[in-house]
């Protein structure tokens, strides 16, 4: 195994966590997320499937489990996270969390691509 196999494969896992780890954090203290989705009138019924899509599709994008299929969901899922919560511009942390949202979107649909 060379050493850009491994800095792959780490980077993708590193990624994936990030995913895995929000949704079960959704799972063990789900007010704060309910209240914004609320505030952003984003009906609740949602709220599994949120949890699912991450816990899932980043256990598939961390394990190598069709990781082009699971980095494209993701991808996917942070532009419309990005442009659902995070539209306030005014606001700095907003315009931070909107770029954070969006550059993990290209780097999923970079590893969607390969």
């Amino acid at each position: 195994m060379d050493v850009s196999h491994i800095a792959f494969v780490a980077g993708r896992g590193i990624l994936a966590a990030l995913f895995v780890l929000a949704g079960i954090t959704k799972i063990l203290g789900p007010k704060p997320i309910l209240d914004h989705m609320a505030q952003e009138s984003v009906p609740k019924i949602l709220f599994p499937g949120v949890i699912v899509l991450e816990i899932a599709a980043g256990g598939a994008l961390m394990f190598g489990f069709h990781p082009a299929i699971a980095a494209g969901i993701l991808s996917a899922f942070c532009v419309a996270t990005a442009m659902v919560f995070h539209r306030n511009f005014k606001e700095r942390a907003e315009r931070t969390q909107f770029s954070k949202d969006i550059a993990l979107a290209g780097a999923l649909a970079v590893l969607a691509a390969l």
